[in-house]
């Protein structure tokens, strides 16, 4: 029996992860997954009932299970906090204490969708990248950081961003891991022209390279990856890159493929446990109005099937769900044109139930 941690969050994560339930109930029930499923507080309605983003409890609840399920932290509500107690650091507590270093971020274009795409279709059908993003180092962890005031009295704001050489092998060598398994090409994301951190990132990944001569390495500079991203998406197979860049380069992509809410994510530890997770935020603006897409939230539980509870068979059955939802016409608000049958966030959940049990 596999346990599962369900950490709903803020915002539109408490509805987008009931629908994930939703799911993994019914493969429980119909087709003898075996989990057990168990929910903690996370973020802003942790912070609320116990005056921290990450309770002991739920942190002790997410080192014992086997995989976590996080909706989403954050919020309007929780934006005048102390920094040091503010629902994202809940989510990076999360990241850290479990040492999840490895974010996998697919940006993948459904046929379907190919329409719902701000670029032309021809642009973007077919996409299929996987961005690998290093998550528990650089500018988001590194000390000294703060806001200091100088002799002169202006304020300063200062952040530190520092790689060690094992931080940049090791998500290296998932990057080009996941690369075997796919087409073989790895484009290492810096800025090395400018960053002496990022000058050893690439150093790192041109050694690691030569440990894996039957993956084709490249290089390119974070600028001019954001350019060919909406220039020339396909050209890309695995982008590897630091947390920073990783974290702004993947939202990019998301929207290629129509709507961030389509796009899952995984988060692993070197023994494979993951946090899994959909890629966008809270969205409080349209919390608690049942219009959320809860696709992405559903596909992160695909991720956690196939990477984590080595449930292949189980992940493939949601991907077949959510394609038959999709070729029914059936779309939240995000990702509707004119033609397609509009349907809210529990409707969309039900409707891959629904998938599920055509089987």
């Amino acid at each position: 029996m596999k346990k599962i941690a369900i950490l709903p969050g803020d915002g539109i994560g408490q509805e987008i992860v009931a629908e994930a339930v939703k799911v993994l109930e019914c493969l429980r029930d119909d087709y003898g997954l075996q989990v057990e499923l168990e929910e903690g507080l996370v973020g802003g309605t942790a912070y609320d009932a116990t005056g921290t983003p990450l309770p002991e409890a739920t942190l002790k609840l997410a080192k014992a299970a086997d995989a976590v399920l996080l909706g989403a932290v954050g919020g309007y509500k929780w934006e005048s906090l102390d920094i040091s107690v503010r629902p994202e650091k809940g989510l990076l507590g999360l990241r850290s204490e479990l040492g999840l270093f490895a974010n996998l971020r697919p940006a993948i274009l459904y046929p379907q969708l190919a329409d719902a795409s701000t670029l032309k279709p021809e642009i973007v059908s077919g996409l299929d990248i996987m961005i690998v993003r290093e998550l528990t180092g650089g500018i988001y962890f590194g000390q000294p950081r703060g806001v200091r005031t100088l002799d002169n009295g202006e304020r300063q704001g200062y952040n530190t961003l520092v790689y060690s050489e094992s931080e940049i092998r090791r998500i290296g060598r998932v990057a080009f891991d996941i690369a075997a398994k796919r087409d073989g090409r790895v484009c290492s994301v810096d800025k090395a022209n400018v960053l002496e951190c990022t000058e050893l990132w690439r150093e790192v990944m041109t050694e690691e390279g030569k440990a894996h001569p039957d993956i084709e390495l490249s290089h390119m500079y974070v600028d001019n990856a954001a350019m060919q991203l909406v220039r020339a998406p396909k050209q890309f197979d695995v982008m590897v890159t630091t947390n920073m860049f990783g974290d702004i380069l993947s939202d990019c992509a998301a929207m290629l493929t129509g709507s961030i809410g389509m796009l899952p994510s995984a988060s692993l530890d070197e023994n494979g446990k993951g946090m899994y997770e959909p890629i966008h935020g809270s969205a409080p603006d349209i919390a608690g109005q049942n219009v959320a897409n809860p696709l992405a939230t559903i596909l992160s539980v695909a991720m956690m099937l196939r990477y984590t509870l080595d449930e292949p068979d189980m992940a493939g059955r949601i991907e077949q769900a959510v394609n038959a939802v999709l070729d029914q016409g059936l779309r939240t608000a995000d990702i509707w044109s004119e033609g397609m049958q509009k349907v809210s966030t529990s409707e969309m959940g039900d409707a891959v139930v629904a998938a599920l049990r055509r089987q």
